[in-house]
């Protein structure tokens, strides 16, 4: 088991030593996400691990979690919102493996060389983890937009039905 995350290993030799990787990196050490979140603050914990599964599958586990600071879509204020990945990704080297792999497997591929960015697969899996939308889910929406609430009584006002006339003239 490994503290330090290289920038790049070999994925074939790894899963052949079945190598773990733990530790954590700060949010602004992935480019692409800090582009995403509200704030570069905080601590992403990850977990890697490579090997084998019971079919011969040659697999890297990626497990992270982290606090992110995202803008809520409705408010517009930021928020926390903790995100966790737990996947298992399948390594394949051209994209027709992919049909082989089985279920709750994502496909990964890796170069023939078996060279593989490590801090670019933690960073794919929390871009994927992450809302289309962020909402924050304290955030209540004032009144005016979510209308009376469900102890409330709407007016006791009747309209005037429009088809009353039509009724009588059925008759």
């Amino acid at each position: 088991m490994s503290v330090t995350l290289p920038s790049s290993v070999d994925a074939w030799r790894e899963v052949r030593a079945r190598r773990s990787f733990q530790g954590q990196l700060p949010v602004s050490a992935f480019k692409r996400l800090g582009e995403v979140v509200a704030s570069p603050e905080g601590v992403v914990t990850y977990t890697l691990d490579f090997g084998r599964d019971e079919f011969g599958i040659a697999y890297v586990a990626v497990l992270a979690k982290a606090q992110l600071t995202l803008i809520c879509q409705r408010s517009l204020e930021p928020f926390q919102l903790p995100v966790e990945v737990d996947a298992r990704l399948g390594l394949i080297v051209e994209e027709s493996e992919e049909a082989s792999l089985p279920p709750g497997y994502e496909a990964l591929l890796v170069e023939q060389d078996g060279k593989l960015d490590l801090v670019a697969t933690i960073e794919d899996e929390l871009l994927l983890a992450l809302p289309l939308v962020p909402v924050n889910p304290d955030h209540e929406l004032p009144d005016d937009v979510t209308g009376p609430g469900e102890d409330e009584t709407p007016s006791q006002e009747t309209s005037e039905n429009p088809f009353a006339a039509l009724r009588g003239l059925i008759k």
